[in-house]
């Protein structure tokens, strides 16, 4: 090692960190032996915390302001190296900020559909996604148990292990709310504080904080979906009767726009009269039919019939014209 680089370690005297990008929780400040120099400034700025580790075991936690580092300042450090004065030489440390702020925006969803109990649907395959907040709380439980020795750990580095765990604990709290579907779409602010509820212990023991969840989206697949958009649709028709007198009211400006206009519209209304009064008919006696005779009266006479050649109509056998459609008979 040069005479220069000797000086430059041992004149280390001030230790700060700006994040050059969002999205860091943690970073491990750089320092040539790992050596801070007695009486070195340490400067922690608002949305952050510093930790040292001294021999493998985190010794001291920092939070926002200017420190000089010493035997006052250091506390737990100096017990574990045993300083029962103020020391002189630089002493070995590792040296690690956090970003406390807030993560904002997180999205987090369900890969695939999940299948909960449903009151009025039985089992239903549910989608969902919104978004969540949090923040860093106690440094030294995450360096503990999630950043460790690492240079750097990022949002996007426990960003998997978050999302999954909101899903869990997604379907545990629809499970217990026992809320059926409809309802839970309806209220998605009081569901998502509902499933913030479950989801804040998972995450203390993470060391962070669970500051703000949303569900933004509750729907079913594509094909339940349709279902269910079908069945809403019979519901809001209601009187089948009066939903097709309504179309049909409906139809009328549409088909007089139409090519053949009100007129087209007339000869279809009227051939769909004809039909109905044809239905009718043959389901009513025909006038023609013998009709019994009123009691205690002589019954007429019978006379012989055939059937009209172009109708169909029962007429006479000696008539030479039908009476119904005015056909020359044979």
């Amino acid at each position: 090692m040069g005479l220069g680089s000797f000086f430059r370690k041992q004149f280390i005297d001030v230790i700060h960190w700006t994040e050059p990008e969002g999205g860091i929780l943690a970073y491990r400040y750089p320092m040539q032996d790992m050596e801070i120099q007695n009486g070195a400034v340490l400067t922690v700025r608002e949305g952050q915390a510093a930790a040292f580790v001294n021999e493998g075991r985190l010794a001291d936690v920092f939070g926002p302001g200017r420190y000089t580092l010493s035997t006052e300042t250091l506390p737990l450090l100096t017990n574990l190296m045993h300083w029962d004065k103020a020391f002189q030489s630089p002493f070995k440390s590792d040296v690690y900020f956090f970003s406390t702020r807030l993560q904002l925006a997180q999205r987090w969803g369900t890969a695939q559909p999940v299948t909960i109990r449903d009151k009025d649907f039985g089992a239903v395959r549910l989608r969902a996604f919104g978004t969540y907040a949090y923040r860093l709380a106690d440094p030294a439980l995450f360096h503990t148990k999630v950043s460790g020795t690492r240079d750097a750990y990022t949002v996007a580095d426990i960003e998997p292990q978050l999302r999954n765990l909101v899903v869990s604990r997604m379907v545990d709290s629809f499970a217990e709310s026992q809320v059926p579907f409809l309802d839970m779409a309806a209220n998605q602010m009081e569901l998502g504080q509902v499933i913030a509820e479950h989801l804040r212990p998972s995450f203390v023991d993470l060391g962070l904080a669970l500051e703000t969840f949303n569900v933004e989206n509750l729907s079913l697949p594509d094909e339940l979906q349709k279902r269910l958009d079908e069945r809403i649709g019979m519901g809001i028709i209601g009187d089948l009767d009066k939903y097709t007198k309504f179309q049909v009211g409906q139809s009328i400006p549409l088909a007089a726009q139409n090519e053949g206009g009100a007129a087209g519209l007339g000869a279809g209304l009227g051939a769909g009269m004809a039909m109905g009064k044809a239905m009718a008919d043959a389901m009513a006696p025909s006038a023609n039919s013998p009709r019994p005779a009123a009691e205690g009266a002589a019954a007429a006479p019978s006379t012989e019939t055939k059937f009209c050649s172009e109708c169909g109509a029962r007429i006479p056998r000696a008539s030479k014209f039908c009476a119904e459609c005015g056909a020359k008979q044979g």
